[in-house]
């Protein structure tokens, strides 16, 4: 990925410009994020998604409210890109009873069926499992609905990856496995685990289709999950798209990033999926200062109205604990019948 420049070519130009946009909502909404977990106002740890804007926002521009997606730990950006809205997730983060899962999900589980989104899995890999099941429903309905599971490099790794995907291959479910591959499984390097330098090359034994894309270009990967999306429509069975791409911040808020290179680093910093687009459509005539700078003012009025949503929510009664936990609502554990 040693060119930088995006090939805008040939795209409606609306639809580049709602990626971009896109990317710096995902952007602006995790830095705040920061700040305000700085501040001790977000309760728990945080996983953020900075630099793996473009593999959420192009995959999920893709997609229809219908169809669904699976999360991982890190689901802050693919929670905005399916459609939650902002002041829904901050709420949640918050963990007020006005957060899209009534403050209970928190960080690592934020979702809403609403938008076609499942509760984020934090177990590695556990979204592969749930995603298979979510595909083989949509085939025995017949419906013309498509599912996609984010995950990690580090998730291929796992026996529910493999289990997955072969029985995705065999049954011909409609998915498209996005593998985002960050590098780093926490700290530890992916070439430090595995022999295979592409995840696209393993998924060969099952018979399964694969294509490699550079994961900080939105474009490509819009493209590339339209691509996916259309094909499985017409029959040809599930996809995995491995998006090559970095997480700027550390694995979690705990994280220094002492196992990486200010070189390495720097790199990746010049492939900012961000600055990247930006400077496209300014080299395309299809963005000026004016046009950003509006699009800025409108982000942050969004995220000021989150937050401000957020932190005049209130938290949960304490007689709620157990909603939702069971299909017969008690009031306590004790309750259940052994």
């Amino acid at each position: 990925m040693t060119n930088r420049e995006i090939d805008l070519k040939a795209q409606d130009s609306e639809l580049l410009i709602s990626l971009f946009k896109n990317i710096i909502r995902l952007r602006k909404f995790e830095d705040k994020v920061y700040q305000l977990f700085l501040k001790g106002e977000l309760p728990g740890t945080i996983h953020q998604y900075q630099g793996q804007e473009a593999v959420a926002v192009g995959v999920c521009s893709v997609l229809e409210k219908s169809d669904w997606i699976t999360s991982t730990h890190r689901p802050h950006g693919h929670a905005i890109a399916k459609g939650i809205k902002m002041r829904d997730a901050m709420a949640e983060l918050y963990g007020k009873e006005t957060g899209c899962c009534k403050g209970k999900g928190g960080s690592m589980h934020l979702g809403d069926p609403e938008v076609g989104m499942l509760p984020a899995i934090a177990i590695v890999a556990g979204g592969v499992s749930v995603v298979t099941g979510i595909g083989l429903a949509f085939k025995l309905k017949k419906t013309k609905q498509v599912a996609a599971c984010f995950f990690g490099e580090g998730a291929t790794n796992e026996g529910a990856f493999h289990e997955g995907l072969n029985m995705a291959a065999y049954q011909k479910l409609p998915i498209i496995y996005v593998c985002e591959n960050n590098v780093y499984g926490a700290s530890t390097p992916y070439n430090k685990t595995t022999l295979v330098e592409d995840v696209a090359e393993r998924v060969k034994s099952y018979g399964m289709r694969s294509k490699i894309v550079d994961g900080m270009n939105v474009v490509e990967v819009y493209l590339a999950a339209k691509e996916a999306k259309e094909s499985i429509l017409n029959g040809e069975g599930p996809i995995l798209i491995e998006a090559k791409t970095y997480r700027f911040a550390g694995h979690s808020r705990g994280d220094a990033k002492k196992y990486r290179t200010k070189e390495e680093e720097e790199y990746w910093k010049n492939l900012d999926p961000i600055e990247r687009m930006k400077d496209s459509l300014f080299d395309n005539n299809l963005l000026d200062n004016e046009s950003y700078a509006l699009i800025l003012k409108d982000i942050q009025v969004e995220i000021d109205d989150a937050v401000l949503f957020a932190q005049q929510s209130n938290f949960p009664p304490v007689e709620d604990a157990f909603v939702d936990a069971y299909a017969t609502k008690m009031n306590s554990p004790l309750d259940v019948q052994l």
